[in-house]
């Protein structure tokens, strides 16, 4: 019987934990800040211990999880109308490197040391101080990086080229399925996508893995693996 009462509040707590996550947002998880990991912690410690324990009853963990979710759900609101109280629980940005000197009083603030300032710039793909304008240590602890200027990427303005119009890639065919939604998108229809398919000799769209529209290019398509 305790284990079929741990199976039910397991399941319970997977949705109600589901549900949170939602209800809170994308930021949760794309700009975790040090407050959100600490809530993620907690949250996960209520479920785990509630449900181990006899003496918890499943309406308990609901509770549980209703409260603090109703407590992190208005200071996501509070910190979106409040600057100070953004300021205070999310933290601000800090500039590192400016003018391509490493500000030491930052360092220090943000306990980060020089060997921690590297690991953060090489996964940039820069592995030389040298090469950084400005570095600022975001709030959810990556970095963001602005090389000097002789060693940025040239762009089609630099060369006075053209400006080409930029379009975003549509996936038709995931995993052998047609994506219905994404041809309308792509302002393509299914007959159209099956004759491309014919031309490259593929009689069915389950024979593909993967096939991706973008405008003023060919279809790609790539086929399953025998």
């Amino acid at each position: 019987m305790r284990l079929g009462t741990i199976t039910i509040e397991m399941i319970i707590g997977f949705f109600a934990l589901f549900f949170l996550t939602k209800l809170l947002g994308k930021t949760q998880l794309s700009q975790l800040t040090p407050f959100d990991f600490i809530s993620a912690l907690i949250l996960g410690e209520l479920v785990g211990n509630a449900m181990y324990d006899p003496d918890v009853h499943i309406w308990m963990i609901l509770f549980a999880i209703s409260v603090w979710g109703v407590l992190m759900y208005s200071l996501e609101m509070l910190t979106q109308k409040s600057m100070t109280l953004r300021k205070v629980l999310e933290g601000s940005p800090s500039i590192i490197v400016r003018n391509g000197v490493i500000d030491r009083k930052q360092l220090k603030k943000n306990k980060l040391d020089i060997n921690q300032l590297q690991d953060l710039i090489r996964q940039k793909g820069h592995f030389s101080m040298r090469e950084i304008e400005y570095a600022i240590l975001e709030t959810n602890g990556s970095i963001s990086v602005l090389p000097k200027s002789n060693v940025q990427p040239v762009t089609r303005k630099d060369l006075k080229l053209h400006e080409v119009e930029v379009t975003l890639p549509v996936t038709l065919i995931l995993d052998g399925k047609i994506i219905h939604d994404n041809l309308k998108t792509a302002g393509v229809d299914e007959e159209w996508l099956r004759a491309q398919l014919l031309k490259r000799k593929i009689n069915s769209a389950q024979d593909v893995l993967y096939a991706e529209w973008k405008k003023g290019h060919e279809l790609l398509v790539m086929k399953e693996k025998d």
